[in-house]
């Protein structure tokens, strides 16, 4: 017995400070399970960030039923301009979202997804990672869940290439982000503020469709009728023909809500949007089109879990 304890207590001598801090640089991982991992590959450095990888998935599953609705939208535009990126990374919380390595995370993510060719969420997570091509983007975020202690997601992106130009704007240090595509016949410092404004508007105003003809007439049929209800009851006396002609001026109203370019911009209530950018296009001697947005909001459709704090805290310390 005394001689099996000498033996692990020279192996755990043999593994030092050293080697325990370079583990936990490749890999992320805390101090203890470093050294569980240099003490069961009996030091062996590859080894031991073998045994870490498989650890952390293992870890990753554990944690993969807790609902992930916090964290972060990261976008990122190519150098020139014609590419640009969107993701939504969540966390379990919004503590872990303003973490620096899960913000680097995010941020490589959003550079995997300007390189990546994914139509879907299956194949980008099935791709080898740009940083590790040992591992798939599924891996790493396996391998990050471990790390962080926390269970995270991918739970969508998007991208948008073009022959014009794309602008990007994240509001809330990543709580909201949009991507806003455009062609310009002039392309300078003057148009892309223009458009970083409407970029503002639509992170504050959430529009659905950048112009009326893009609205599906399923959805105007649908809202045409539950206005016809509304207007039914509110007024039950009033003729078909007046009750008709209230549904038209609601939906107008309605639409252009859900319309960028007929909003009223919100840097001047007097113009919409469509008559600032003809405003813009004309003091640049070029026009403006709107073509297409990206807008994600952090979170948004998914429930969010609400847990009593001190308990949480006490169920840690059990």
């Amino acid at each position: 017995m005394n001689n099996e304890k000498n033996m692990e207590g020279n192996q755990m001598a043999a593994i030092t400070a050293g080697m325990v801090k370079e583990l936990r640089e490749m890999t992320g991982a805390g101090m203890m399970d470093c050294k569980k991992a240099l003490a069961a590959t009996d030091g062996d450095m590859e080894k031991a960030v073998e045994f870490l990888r498989e650890k952390g998935l293992a870890a990753a599953s554990k944690k993969a039923g807790r609902i992930a609705a916090e964290g972060l939208v990261k976008t990122l535009v190519s150098e020139d301009g014609k590419s640009a990126a969107i993701v939504e990374v969540n966390s379990e919380t919004d503590f872990v979202a303003k973490n620096a390595q899960f913000q680097g995370y995010v941020a490589d993510v959003a550079a995997q997804v300007l390189a990546s060719s994914a139509q879907d969420m299956d194949a980008f997570m099935a791709e080898a990672w740009a940083k590790d091509a040992s591992l798939t983007v599924a891996q790493v975020l396996s391998s990050q869940i471990a790390v962080i202690g926390e269970n995270m997601n991918i739970r969508r992106f998007e991208k948008i290439t073009t022959d014009g130009v794309v602008i990007d704007y994240i509001h809330g240090g990543g709580r909201i982000g949009v991507l806003l595509e455009a062609s310009a016949e002039v392309v300078n410092d003057d148009v892309k503020e223009a458009l970083k404004n409407v970029a503002m508007q639509i992170a504050a105003l959430t529009p659905k469709y950048v112009k009326r003809d893009e609205i599906p007439q399923e959805f105007v049929e649908h809202e045409t009728e539950i206005l016809k209800v509304q207007a039914k009851n509110e007024n039950p006396d009033k003729p078909d023909a007046i009750i008709e002609k209230m549904i038209v001026g609601r939906l107008n109203k309605e639409l252009k809500e859900f319309c960028l370019l007929d909003q009223a911009y919100v840097k001047d209530g007097d113009l919409t949007v469509a008559k600032y950018l003809e405003q813009v296009s004309k003091e640049v001697g070029g026009k403006i089109e709107l073509k297409k947005f990206v807008r994600f909001e952090t979170g948004e459709g998914l429930e969010k879990k609400e847990e009593d704090f001190a308990a949480e805290v006490a169920k840690q310390m059990q």
